[in-house]
């Protein structure tokens, strides 16, 4: 084990922000959305929960490139603070770290107001800077007690509705898993796609007292070809996953290389004077694969 390297540093650490370089840019309007706003909010209140991710710069000492952040960093600098508590990466790959999300998924959520509340910050306030009621925000703070450690970290990135965890809390924890699978199979996170699940799971799939909707209604010859039918769709759809992701694979590693080569002045140089559609092109599809990325998360 003493060979496995770590990914990040041991210390969060404090940077100053104009030592952090940020080259992805921002969408048009991505300041003016409720998203940027509440991530504005949450900072001036209860400042950073979750720390930014950099490397350090190969292109300029003491400096640092940004890899998860962007808003934050964003958000910073519009409140004037000076330094932003960040994670320092040991390697500058792009797809050894999910720095992708476009939005907090559910289970984000629920650690960002989790740790608002371990630092002392009262649900109301909380609810006041998320635009939220106190209800919801009671809610999202318990939102896996009782679901197993396995499918929260299966479904941590993955834009679940909350419900699906209220449902998911019905079955046992080694069905929960299960469920977490098919609906990252699928590509199905929604409450009515968990409910489906549930009302193919077997009683003693199920807590005690736990019914799904309609159960009474399927026979069990229905309900052993629904779930053959299920077994067989996650398997066709893992293997569909699993083919695109070792495809997306060679192309953030073929894009590394790229951006890697193009870091070099002297080639960009060249580049940009005798072939500069090409650099054009090139640039594209760097930018296409980034893209296709966010949606092909994989960690």
């Amino acid at each position: 084990m003493s060979n496995v390297r770590h990914g990040f540093e041991a210390q969060v650490v404090e940077i100053p922000l104009e030592r952090i370089i940020a080259d992805s840019q921002l969408t048009k309007g991505a300041l003016a959305t409720s998203k940027y706003k509440t991530i504005l909010g949450s900072i001036a209140e209860l400042g950073v929960i979750e720390p930014l991710a950099v490397f350090r710069s190969p292109r300029r000492l003491g400096d640092y490139e940004l890899l998860d952040g962007r808003l934050r960093l964003e958000a910073l600098k519009e409140l004037s603070r000076e330094t932003a508590p960040c994670m320092v990466s040991t390697d500058d790959e792009g797809f050894t770290f999910n720095r992708h999300i476009t939005r907090l998924s559910a289970v984000q959520e629920h650690k960002m107001i989790r740790a608002a509340l371990a630092k002392g910050a009262s649900e109301k306030r909380i609810a006041e800077v998320l635009r939220m009621d106190v209800r919801s925000i009671r809610e999202r703070a318990t939102l896996l007690d009782g679901v197993a450690p396995e499918a929260a970290s299966i479904l941590k990135n993955r834009q679940a509705a909350p419900k699906v965890f209220s449902v998911l809390k019905k079955m046992k924890p080694y069905r929960q898993i299960e469920a977490a699978e098919m609906m990252v199979a699928a590509n199905k996170f929604t409450a009515t796609y968990a409910e489906m699940i549930l009302v193919a799971t077997r009683v003693e799939a199920l807590v005690d007292g736990a019914k799904p909707k309609k159960k009474n209604e399927i026979s069990p010859e229905d309900l052993a070809k629904m779930e053959s039918e299920m077994e067989r769709l996650r398997q066709d759809c893992q293997a569909v996953e699993d083919e695109i992701g070792d495809t997306m694979l060679s192309l953030v590693v073929a894009k590394s290389f790229m951006a890697r080569l193009l870091r070099n002045e002297n080639i960009q140089g060249h580049l940009r004077r005798h072939h500069g559609d090409l650099l054009a092109s090139l640039v594209s599809t760097m930018d296409a694969i980034a893209a296709d990325n966010r949606v092909t998360e994989r960690e």
